[in-house]
């Protein structure tokens, strides 16, 4: 038995108090679900600006949490409030996981597919939100994938003995594939055309809605980075930094295409983008 203990929080992304809650939950627990474990106990890590900030409303932050905590089978057990002028939210999570079958960012193997489980964009959708330019349909779809737990993409990765994978955050999907790469000793290569991404993000990238934390990570994999020739729109999309995002998995390629079938079968939207080679930690886009 093995013990899995993350940390995460993050600012408010959209209006509603519980639907944040809900986000940030869903967002501190996914690095246990990225090493292959099941969440057990999760405390509370709050930021709060009692001057201008009714308690209520915190109630309803933590009532988001619960939601999250409900579906993902584990207890809050309490938590932490410090006075902050900006409010923040997030948890304190203990998983446990099968110690011959954890999941790893140095677990990738040549030969290998990799399915991307959720779609990309949450990070240009919620610059777009701040300069009110977001379309409703959008952000609609960008808090059901943000809310969406990766349990189930987690549960099918151990079935199918992945040893390789992680979840795709604050980094963006080049970031913390691209460490991947370097620690599993692999190059890898990604069809760009095969991402799944959020409605209207990519118009939202070309009229140049694109947070400074995307364009830092691009920076940051610069050097390791073949651009194939692709646009730099179609890499800054790569390079988007996301809240709550999805697992990007080593799988054989015997087990790939009935994963992404089952998980597009529950309402994810996965795809295979890409694939692994033997290597020392390139990334390739096509």
């Amino acid at each position: 038995r093995a013990l899995v203990v993350t940390a995460d929080f993050i600012t408010p992304l959209v209006d509603d108090a519980r639907t944040w809650g809900r986000i940030a939950a869903a967002n501190s627990v996914s690095d246990v679900y990225a090493m292959g474990g099941r969440p057990i106990l999760g405390l509370n890590l709050v930021g709060w600006n009692t001057e201008e900030l009714p308690t209520e409303l915190l109630g309803e932050v933590l009532l988001g949490a619960e939601d999250v905590a409900r579906d993902g089978g584990f207890v809050v057990a309490g938590g932490h409030t410090v006075d902050d002028p900006e409010p923040k939210f997030g948890m304190a999570v203990v998983g446990e996981a099968h110690p011959d079958r954890l999941i790893t960012n140095a677990g990738l193997r040549p030969g290998q597919l990799l399915v991307l489980t959720k779609p990309l964009g949450i990070g240009v959708l919620s610059t777009a939100i701040k300069a009110s330019v977001a379309d409703a349909e959008a952000v609609d779809a960008a808090v059901a994938s943000m809310t969406r737990l990766n349990a189930e993409a987690a549960r099918l990765a151990v079935d199918a003995g992945v040893t390789g994978g992680t979840d795709v955050t604050g980094f963006g999907l080049l970031g913390h594939l691209g460490r991947a790469a370097i620690e599993s000793g692999v190059d890898v290569t990604l069809d760009l055309d095969a991402v799944p991404v959020l409605p209207t993000v990519r118009d939202l990238i070309a009229d140049g809605v694109v947070p400074g934390g995307t364009r830092r990570n691009l920076a940051n994999v610069e050097a390791q980075l073949d651009r194939g020739g692709r646009t730099e729109d179609d890499v800054l999309l790569v390079a988007d930094a996301q809240t709550s995002g999805g697992l990007i998995l080593g799988v054989d390629a015997a087990a790939a295409e009935g994963m992404v079938a089952e998980l597009t079968a529950s309402g994810h939207s996965a795809a295979v983008v890409g694939r692994t080679v033997a290597g020392s930690g390139l990334v390739s886009l096509h």
